[in-house]
């Protein structure tokens, strides 16, 4: 293995995230691959009761199951890999493949984040302009916005990723991390980095962008709510938006704690490693739980699917 720069451009990266744990990093293997069993099932449990009964066939749910669909084959794009890794003491990637899990990664946080937004924009408009809710969140709307956003997320990625194959990888070919991402494999890079960089920061701009829509969107939510009489609707409005609130603040709170420790010196890299999974595992695990729960319809057919318990919907 060779860690050291060379002249000739890396074919073959080292994800030696947690090195410093030495022998005890092959431990790691098993909290991890305990989390991919939990995220791919509890995911799986409300995606299938969402796609399963009709009552849920409401622009709402199907947001929610789309959350949890991708939250199940999230963790795929690289918890696999990590498990076996670690296992394994196999560290080794190639250049093709870095790429590959670099594009489906940041690929998955965006369209993430894209998700959160739409469910903003639908309790918008189910709030505030509730007459005209069925005629503005249509399928066509729907599908146009999903559309937009979709096209945004796949060209800003794309464009990210693509930057990366000219250039040559001729610094050391070690990536102090588990998985490939735009920061720590940008450092890799020789010659002039100013393009990737510009695109790396167009890459986070995706949430960052959203994240702003989606929390000026909520401000107004709540201001028409507070501003309307109080009884029976007004409480389910502040439930539901409670509800995605914490769905939010899970996804984006892990993303500028991640962005932070990227940022701040003095940080130990195992520190920065985790902050970085945190923000990719977090939601996923978060997003069934949450929903699960709180939301009384879901909460209701996942019970009665794995015959826990029968429960009266009128005591829920």
């Amino acid at each position: 293995m060779d860690y050291r720069p060379g002249n000739n451009s890396h074919k073959v990266f080292y994800l030696t995230g947690f090195s410093s744990l030495g022998e005890h990093r092959r431990l790691l293997s098993i909290p991890f691959f305990l989390l991919l069993l939990y995220m791919t099932a509890a995911n799986a449990v409300v995606t299938f009761v969402i796609a399963t009964q009709k009552k849920l066939y409401e622009p709402m749910y199907v947001l929610i199951g789309s959350l949890t669909l991708l939250s199940f084959f999230y963790p795929i794009f690289f918890l696999p890999r990590m498990v076996i890794s670690f296992a394994s003491g196999r560290n080794e990637i190639t250049k093709e493949e870095c790429l590959i899990q670099m594009f489906l990664i940041h690929f998955g946080g965006s369209f993430q984040s894209s998700i959160l937004l739409q469910m903003a924009v639908d309790r918008f408009f189910a709030i505030c302009w509730p007459l005209r809710y069925h005629n503005i969140v249509n399928l066509r709307n729907s599908m146009l916005f999903s559309a937009a956003l979709a096209l945004r997320n796949t060209l800003t990625i794309v464009v990210a990723v693509c930057l990366f194959i000219p250039h040559t990888f001729c610094h050391t070919n070690t990536i102090y991390h588990c998985l490939c991402e735009h920061t720590s494999v940008v450092k890799l890079v020789c010659g002039n980095i100013a393009r990737n960089l510009v695109a790396g920061a167009m890459t986070f701009s995706l949430t960052t962008s959203d994240c702003i829509l989606v929390l000026a969107t909520y401000i107004i939510i709540f201001i028409v709510i507070f501003q309307s009489p109080s009884g029976e609707s007004r409480q389910k409005a502040i439930h539901t938006c409670s509800t995605h609130l914490t769905v939010i603040c899970v996804g984006y709170v892990s993303v500028v704690c991640a962005f932070v420790g990227y940022r701040v010196s003095g940080i130990p890299p195992d520190t920065r490693v985790l902050l970085t999974l945190s923000y990719l595992i977090i939601p996923c695990a978060f997003n069934p739980v949450i929903y699960g729960i709180r939301t009384k319809e879901i909460k209701v057919h996942v019970l009665k699917l794995l015959k826990l318990s029968k429960v009266d919907s009128e005591k829920t």
